[in-house]
C-alpha cells in the first residue's frame, strides 16, 4: 500500500470507530492477509507513566476488522467474539501490533461465509515496543457474519 493508501485505511479506521483517532491509532499495513498499526505513548499512557492496558488491547483487537474487510462477502461484517491478552512488559514507547491470515484460511473463511452467512477465525497478534520488545500477545476469536 502506497502512503496514500495507508493514510486513507486510517481516516476510514477513525471514521467507523472514532476513539480509535483518540488515541492517535495509525494503519501501518493492511492486506488481505496481514494487517498492522501504530499507538503512540502520547495519549495511551496510564497514571504510571507506561502504556495504557485498554490502548494495546485495542491496537491489536482493531486488527481483526482491518483483515475481516478483504473478504468479499455480500453485507458481511468482521465481529470480534473474544480475545485473551497477555501483558508481558510495560510498554514505554509507542507500541505496533502485528497479525497474519493464512492463505488457506482466508479461503476457508471466504467460502464458509458465502455458503452460511458467517465463519469463525482467529488471529494470533503481538504488539511490540519501538525497540522491538513483546509487551502483549493477543489470540483473537472472530467471525465474518452477513447482517441484515
Amino acid at each position: 500500500m502506497t502512503e496514500t493508501d495507508l493514510a486513507e485505511a486510517t481516516a476510514g479506521v477513525h471514521a467507523v470507530v472514532p476513539i480509535l483517532g483518540a488515541m492517535g491509532l495509525e494503519v501501518l499495513e493492511a492486506t488481505p492477509g496481514s494487517a498492522a498499526a501504530r499507538i503512540p505513548s502520547g495519549p495511551n499512557v496510564n497514571h504510571f507513566g507506561v502504556a495504557y492496558a485498554g490502548s494495546l488491547f485495542s491496537v491489536a483487537e482493531m486488527l481483526g476488522g482491518i483483515i475481516g474487510g478483504f473478504f468479499d462477502v455480500s453485507g458481511a461484517v468482521p465481529l470480534v467474539k473474544r480475545l485473551e491478552i497477555d501483558f508481558t512488559r510495560p510498554a514505554m514507547t509507542a507500541a505496533t501490533a502485528r497479525t497474519t491470515l493464512s492463505e488457506e484460511e482466508r479461503a476457508r473463511v471466504q467460502a464458509e461465509a458465502t455458503e452460511n452467512g458467517k465463519s469463525n477465525f482467529e488471529l494470533l497478534t503481538e504488539v511490540t515496543d519501538e525497540d522491538g520488545t513483546v509487551v502483549a500477545k493477543t489470540h483473537g476469536f472472530y467471525q465474518l457474519r452477513v447482517m441484515g
